[in-house]
């Protein structure tokens, strides 16, 4: 579903919308901001690429943190939930993985973890495996992948 789609539907169902990215940097907020008209649904895109913003911005454990590494569910779902929380949106989609170039045999160049908090619902997280496709192709299927989630919460 196309952002224009995204936020029509959202804009119908009374659904306000807050991202919460790291390896992204802003690229979901930026594609639903794009629309002309999106500020009544699309409230705001925390961007926290250091572990000390996920930590200040939205609330997520120093311990899960250190336990499960920045890219990981737990982690995703934290950071969804705090945006949730902190912007009082109704939905919320987080996003964090390893964009590249780099990665290890842990944790590889292209994992990404996505975290989906909804108002009244357990925040649920998924991994996708991109692979190693280069940084600009890895952060373009995050985002098309988090705008996805967005689509399949709102319909």
């Amino acid at each position: 579903m196309e952002p224009a789609a995204i936020l029509a539907a959202a804009r119908a169902r009374g659904i306000t919308i807050a991202t919460a990215e790291s390896c992204t940097g802003g690229m979901v907020a930026a594609a639903l901001t794009d629309i002309a008209g999106s500020s009544d649904v699309f409230d705001r895109g925390f961007i926290t690429y250091s572990n000390a913003a996920k930590v200040d911005m939205l609330g997520v454990s120093p311990q899960t943190l250190a336990t499960d590494g920045a890219v990981s569910e737990a982690v995703a779902v934290e950071m969804a939930a705090g945006a949730l929380h902190n912007a009082g949106v109704a939905l919320a989609v987080s996003i964090t993985g390893i964009a590249g170039p780099g990665g290890s045999a842990h944790k590889p160049e292209g994992r990404v973890c996505f975290g989906l908090a909804q108002r009244g619902q357990p925040t649920r997280a998924e991994t996708i495996e991109f692979g190693a496709l280069g940084r600009a192709v890895v952060r373009r299927k995050a985002t098309e992948h988090a705008l996805g989630l967005l689509a399949l919460a709102i319909s």
